[in-house]
């Protein structure tokens, strides 16, 4: 089959009589509900952290709080509200209305609220890869496990942050291209105004631009070749052309456009930030990820051996971009699934074909067709189910703080009255729970906003952070007279015995100190 011109035809099984009627297939359970509502289980029900390590990641931290910053002002802030390094400087908070949302959540019904949401963006980025797989003729099979790969490898990304919108957003444009290139839809369009609202939810908007216009250069190419019609070029030049007007919808203009593109080819964070260096294949995430990278690429050799241009770009512009970059890797599986899918589907059918009538693999095929049907049909078990976690049965899932075993929390609340009032220095990750925990009071020398703060004090918080030369001429210009430390760093050994700093308090996993004579200490709330 054409890879991303449509599905080979599937087995299809015989509708259900009238008298049965619509009540039993909305009453009845399909087995896409029953997967779809099994991801979040999967990931969260049966960890150590349950839902908890949606929050592992200290961004989560500042994002809520710019939320409810912007619900309870109204407006969004075009300077800097967190840091007194910065204070009042430009800021371009680009996700303001994924914030919005984790705002609202929280004053709603708290993290769990915040949780409960993430995870329903987490499946329904699962549900719509799988249904991808399925709507192509792939085998339950085949597709089943490709899904479950993909959401393996998302695990470095499946945190309650915005990013989780580009998840979703990317595989359903995928998808949707995939259903008007094999059918001409007017649903294409709403491409169009949707690129407007992702603009306005995460920066990923961009990569979704960019797979619009490796699409149009491969039509282009099969243009050429006579395997496309010129109209179809013209369609997706014009849809790349409005989806990259609508980004412009945003409170920054095309400014933001410029701003996105000096931070995604700044050296400087690319070098420093983890998820921004090229991926290390020694987690499993990055395992799985590196077995899809080599299917993918056998994939592409493939198309293009066939002059089917469109996907073999659309996995070659993805795999440069996650090979440079981890925090790209969840993407270009979106991108690679539907192709590799179908040709191991191709395999697949191979094998079944030259097997015996009675063979296993025959009876595992028939089993997979009889399946489609439970995979296209939803119920009202799955919103039912969605609803269900919240119910107060499943309140000890639910975590009320970030994990301790990776924030300070005890240490936040017992000495909020010192952090609040000093200045602070901190990891980036810690700084972005202490504004959770103690903003509006509390401000950060440096959190993880680094496309902010800018190489010049970037680079000055990895020398105080590393102990490394002029550490003391740093904590004095900046005028920082409390460090909350990991016990491991340079600069916590360096404190610990410097005549000039005093140990509050030492955890094991926490370091707190103060300048001698610079601040009152205050436990308590």
């Amino acid at each position: 089959m054409a890879a991303i011109t449509g599905p080979e035809p599937i087995a299809r099984s015989k509708p259900a009589a009238v008298g049965q009627g619509r009540l039993a297939r909305w009453l009845a359970p399909s087995l896409f509900d029953l997967i779809f509502l099994s991801v979040p289980a999967w990931l969260f029900l049966a960890g150590g952290l349950g839902f908890g390590s949606l929050l592992l990641d200290g961004d989560t931290g500042w994002h809520i709080r710019l939320g409810e910053w912007i619900l309870d002002n109204g407006r969004v802030p075009r300077a800097d509200i967190f840091s007194f390094t910065k204070a009042g400087e430009p800021w371009f908070a680009w996700e303001w209305l994924a914030n919005v949302i984790l705002g609202a959540l929280m004053k709603a019904g708290g993290l769990k609220a915040v949780l409960w949401w993430s995870a329903l963006l987490i499946a329904l980025f699962a549900g719509i890869v799988l249904r991808h797989l399925i709507w192509r003729g792939v085998n339950l099979f085949i597709a089943l496990p490709l899904a479950m790969l993909a959401v393996g490898v998302a695990t470095i990304h499946l945190l309650a942050r915005p990013h989780l919108y580009t998840l979703v957003l990317l595989a359903a444009l995928l998808w949707l291209v995939a259903r008007d290139l094999d059918r001409p839809t007017p649903w294409v369009w709403m491409v169009i105004p949707s690129m407007a609202l992702w603009t306005n939810l995460h920066g990923g908007w961009a990569g979704g631009v960019a797979s619009l216009a490796v699409i149009t250069a491969g039509l282009t190419l099969e243009a050429l070749l006579g395997r496309r019609s010129r109209a179809q070029v013209v369609r997706y030049a014009l849809l790349t052309a409005g989806a990259l007007s609508a980004s412009v919808a945003n409170p920054y203009g095309i400014a933001l456009h410029g701003h996105i593109y000096h931070y995604l080819r700044d050296g400087w964070i690319r070098d420093a930030v983890h998820e921004f260096q090229s991926p290390s294949f020694r987690g499993e995430s990055m395992l799985q990820f590196e077995a899809l990278l080599l299917g993918g690429l056998l994939t592409a050799g493939l198309l293009l051996r066939r002059r089917r241009f469109v996907e073999a770009l659309l996995i070659l512009f993805w795999a440069h971009q996650a090979l440079g970059s981890a925090r790209h890797a969840p993407l270009f599986v979106i991108a690679v699934l539907p192709p590799l899918a179908s040709q191991l589907n191709g395999l697949w059918s191979h094998w079944v074909r030259s097997g015996r009538q009675n063979s296993v693999r025959r009876i595992l095929d028939s089993v997979a067709q009889d399946s489609v049907p439970a995979l296209r049909r939803c119920s009202l078990w799955l919103p039912a189910g969605a609803l269900a976690i919240l119910l107060p049965a499943f309140n000890h899932v639910w975590p009320a703080d970030f994990p301790e075993q990776r924030f300070p929390v005890q240490l936040a609340r017992e000495y909020r009255s010192l952090l609040t009032g000093g200045r602070v220095f901190t990891n980036d990750d810690w700084a972005d729970y202490l504004l959770f925990a103690n903003y509006p009071e509390q401000r950060v020398f440096f959190d993880g906003r680094s496309d902010f703060y800018g190489e010049r004090l970037g680079r000055e918080y990895l020398r105080m952070m590393n102990g490394s030369s002029a550490w003391r001429d740093l904590l004095d210009r900046h005028r920082i007279d409390v460090a909350l430390l990991e016990p491991g760093t340079g600069l916590a050994s360096l404190l610990k015995v410097s005549p000039d700093w005093e140990l509050i308090r030492d955890t094991g996993r926490e370091v707190l100190l103060v300048r001698r004579n610079e601040a009152k200490i205050q436990a308590g709330p």
